[in-house]
């Protein structure tokens, strides 16, 4: 492992590409889905904070592993409302998308449908 001083900081690894100028990082501010595998809703209350790719990844050609060196892409912030994590992207000049979330599809279904009828499907027992 070699550590390049550049600019008055350190940096482990490989340097900096000269010809192309720093980028700020993208926050995405969304909800997360609803787990399809379970009908709970847990985990879906709080807003998340993801940063966006800024390389893209690579296929390493000895193991076949896939590997990036952003670091970025394995933090993820929780936050308990929408306004926070806009006040957290404010306040450490970070430039950030809102993710509004989508409303729930509702299907109403009555209890008695299952014994209707004309159901579409017949009764299986």
């Amino acid at each position: 492992m070699t550590v390049h001083q550049t600019r008055g900081f350190h940096q482990i690894g490989a340097m900096p590409q000269p010809n192309r100028p720093y980028q700020p990082m993208t926050a995405r501010i969304y909800k997360p889905a609803k787990n399809a595998m379970q009908s709970g809703l847990a985990k879906t209350k709080e807003w998340q904070l993801d940063y966006e790719p800024e390389q893209p990844r690579v296929i390493e050609p000895l193991m076949g592993w896939t590997s990036s060196g952003d670091t970025r892409q394995q933090l993820t912030l929780h936050f308990h409302s929408r306004e926070d994590a806009i006040a957290y992207c404010e306040c450490e000049g970070i430039p950030y998308q809102v993710i509004e979330p989508k409303p729930p599809a509702r299907r109403r279904a009555a209890y008695s449908d299952n014994f209707a009828f004309r159901r579409d499907m017949p009764w299986t027992h």
